[in-house]
């Protein structure tokens, strides 16, 4: 089974700055990408960031292009969210996934627990 492990959420000011960390099994060698998704109070949860694993492309979705960047240290194991200028509507619960198709939510993909993320204005 799959394992994932977030870490790096908090409460910061807007237009603050946030890591996001997530360790992954050595498992997902065999997942075609891995990503970020959120989920705030009240909404469905929205797919932000994937990274592919064949030549390390990346998505990021309109809603924080040019703000949140998504890498990865494959000796470490381990997705990063790097996420700038913060925003009161970036609130929200993160959870890092791994599957087949990362950019929207789907059956297959594996979940990380959250970590909780609040932008205050």
């Amino acid at each position: 089974q799959v394992e994932l492990v977030e870490s790096g959420g908090g409460s910061v000011e807007a237009g603050g700055s946030l890591r996001l960390s997530c360790v992954v099994s050595s498992v997902t060698y065999s997942r075609n990408c891995m990503g970020w998704f959120r989920q705030a109070p009240g909404k469905e949860r929205e797919g932000v960031a994937a990274i592919y694993n064949d030549g390390g492309s990346t998505y990021v979705a309109d809603s924080v292009k040019g703000r949140f960047t998504i890498s990865q240290d494959i000796a470490k194991n381990t997705l990063y969210l790097q996420m700038n200028n913060l925003q009161p509507e970036d609130t929200a619960m993160y959870y890092c996934a791994a599957g087949n198709r990362c950019r929207t939510v789907t059956a297959g993909l594996y979940w990380g627990q959250g970590t909780q993320v609040t932008v205050s204005s």
